[in-house]
Parts: structure tokens; sequence; C-alpha cells
């Protein structure tokens, strides 16, 4: 009886110390995950006292630095708390160079080797960059390594066709149909066009592919703000797809925020001046002067529906313009060049400004085209009219 009851003793002493045992392992992993980030970055090349800025990324909006130190024999520390993986950037010398990584409550360490560019901007350089600590950092890097193929791919399909491309789009500006069509016919421009179409239909493959493989977690939302700059309502099924997990991170309330902006008809449009393709300033009072209704188009070189969509606007235009209408393009390039450009092929009409980042968030623009329709006393009436939809508005409104 004895020896049952120590066995049964002993059995509670051994279930009691491997309850303990377990208890103990899982505090031990509770205090091991860290509550806390921290950077620690190792930089040659770049003098003491170069400004160092932790500024957030993949925000599709200009952001301010959430902390800011400077170098000190090419060491730098930032610290903080986050309550998912973030994406930032480090910025060097004021905006003159960058190193983005992700961060997550980890220790982290960057080392790179800088060079001050000689040019009058003097740009910073890094090369040999290694970012250790961060799992997330290992992730994206893993998952985006797809790029190099496809930059690899944009190159070999341009190779040989620099000069032709340059008289093609010297022919567009220029409105010399005859040189348009004979380049157009040619063997070597068909080829070229067929190419360009499978690389950015790979492209918008691989994209998709990317965000539908993590349609359950905050990468999946994080990845549309990183492959896309802007968006336009065709993204919209990529958004509905995620979990509401995914929805709810922090990248998935941004991704809904710009999708789905907050409607502005019944407020007033601000006075605000922008420049014109040759450095002239106009400001919104100026331009509406006189008019009865202005359509304020927000738009890219880059984006297609937007291209796509100015034909419809002249033809608006044409027809409404001697009845009071008239329309203001903004353009949200950040490239002016490639501004300047798409505006001597397009010729437009009517006053084309480029934006300074304020005004577009003034109309809380997040995808494009996005257009607002003004009446005479600046209130915002309608918005994203186009094609029929406007054509169909204006004719309600001016009708004789």
């Amino acid at each position: 009886m004895n020896t049952i009851k120590y066995k049964i003793l002993g059995l509670c002493i051994c279930l009691f110390v491997i309850s303990n045992h377990g208890i103990a392992q899982k505090k031990k992993a509770i205090t091991a995950a860290p509550a806390s980030y921290s950077i620690e970055g190792n930089i040659t090349g770049l003098a003491d006292g170069t400004t160092v800025q932790l500024t957030p990324g993949a925000t599709h909006s200009s952001e301010s630095p959430v902390a800011e130190t400077t170098l000190k024999e090419g060491k730098f520390t930032f610290t903080g708390k986050l309550n998912e993986p973030r994406f930032f950037y480090l910025v060097f010398g004021k905006n003159k160079g960058y190193i983005h990584l992700i961060v997550e409550n980890s220790k982290i360490k960057v080392t790179a080797d800088g060079e001050v560019s000689k040019s009058e901007d003097e740009r910073i350089n890094f090369k040999n960059e290694v970012i250790t600590g961060s799992k997330s950092n290992d992730y994206y890097k893993k998952e985006t390594a797809f790029k190099a193929e496809l930059n690899k791919d944009y190159e070999d399909y341009h190779k040989g066709t620099e000069e032709l491309g340059k008289l093609y789009s010297k022919a567009r500006t220029s409105g010399n149909k005859k040189l348009i069509d004979s380049i157009g016919n040619s063997p070597e421009w068909k080829k070229f066009e067929a190419d360009e179409k499978a690389f950015f239909t790979k492209v918008q493959k691989t994209t998709t592919d990317l965000i539908a493989k993590h349609k359950t977690t905050w990468w999946g939302p994080f990845f549309m703000m990183t492959q896309y700059s802007y968006f336009t309502p065709d993204q919209k099924p990529l958004f509905e797809q995620f979990s509401e997990t995914a929805k709810k991170s922090y990248y998935g309330q941004l991704v809904d925020k710009d999708l789905n902006p907050k409607s502005l008809i019944g407020t007033s449009v601000a006075n605000f001046g922008l420049k014109d393709k040759d450095g002239k300033a106009y400001t919104a009072k100026e331009i509406v002067s006189g008019k009865k209704y202005i359509l304020i188009d927000f738009w890219a070189s880059w984006c297609g529906p937007c291209r796509k969509e100015i034909p419809n606007l002249k033809t608006a235009y044409s027809e409404y313009a001697d009845k009071g209408f008239e329309i203001l393009s903004i353009s949200i390039d950040k490239d002016e060049k490639a501004w300047q450009k798409a505006l001597g092929i397009e010729k437009m009409p009517w006053h084309n400004l480029l934006d300074d980042d304020k005004v577009s968030k003034s109309f809380n623009v997040k995808t494009i085209p996005a257009t607002y329709l003004v009446d005479s006393k600046g209130i915002i009436i309608s918005d994203n009219l186009r094609g029929a939809e406007l054509e169909e508005k204006l004719k309600e409104l001016l009708k004789s």
C-alpha cells in the first residue's frame, strides 16, 4: 500500500516538475521576445555630424521623420517600439542618400560604405549594404528578388531601339503623322511594341501573384503599397481579397484609405497656386475667373488610365469651353521631365500645372485619375466624372 502511495506521490512530483518546467519555458519565451527595436548603424565614408533620419515609407505620402540623430565616428542608433513590422528609410544628409529596411522589434544592425558624389548636388551613394537582425527584412528581400529579373528584361527589350524611340518621340511631339506612321509600321517598332506588351504583362502578373500570396497577413496590403506608386479603381479587387486581419493591419488601413477616399462634395476649394511648364505661377482664382464650371483633373504621365481619358476631356472642352467650362489639369509627377514630355505629346489646350505635393493632399487624392467639378463659387459639386458621365453632367449644367 505504501509502495503505491509513494509511486503516486512520485508521479505527482514528476508532473509538478514537468508543469513548472513548461511554465518556466513559456515565461522564458515571453521574456525573450523583444518588446522594442534598436537600430545600430555603422557607415564608412561620411563625415561626423552627417544627419540621419528615420522616416516612414510605403505610405504613398511624404512623411516626416520619427527620429533624427547624427553620425559620430560613423555610428548611429535609433530605438523605439512597433505594433507590427514597418518599412522605413534611413535618410542621410538632408535627403542626400537613402537605405531602406523593414524594422521589427529586434536588435538590427546596418552597415554600409557611403560615398559623397563630386557633382553639385553631393548625392550620397551606398554600396556593400548589410542589414541583419530583422527577419521581416530578410523575407522582404527574398520575396522581391524577382525585380532583378524584371530589370534585366526591361534593359534587354530596349537594347538597339534607343535611337528609334527618340525619333518616334520627336515625331509625336512635332505632330509629324507621316513619320509616326512610318516608324509605327516598321518591323523594328512592331517587335518593340510586342516585347513591351509582354514585359508589362509579366510585371502585372508577378505583382498580383505576390499580393495574392499574402492575402491573409499584413504583407498583402504592404506589397500593394510598395508595388503601386498610386492606386486606380482597378486595384479594388486586390484589396477585397484580403482577410479581415490583413485589412485591419497598419498597411491594410492605408490601402483602404487610399482606395476609398472621403468625399469632398459640398466643400470649398482653397485658392492654391502652382506653376506651369514654363515656371509661370497661376492661382486657382485666376484660372476660374469668369467661368461657370471648372474640372480639376489630377493625373500623371505614367498613369495609363489618365492618358486614355485625355481624348474624352478634349471632346468635352471643345464642346463646352465657349459656354463657361474650363479644365485645370494638375500632374502629380515627381519627374518633371516626364511630365514635360507627356505635355508635348498630349497637347492639352487648357492650363496644366505641376503639383507641389500639397494641393493633391488638400484634395485627399489617393487614386488617379481623380477629377473634381467645381462651380463658380469654388464649391465641389461632383467628383470622378469621366467619359460619358462627364458629358452628361455638363450637358445638364450648361444646356442652352
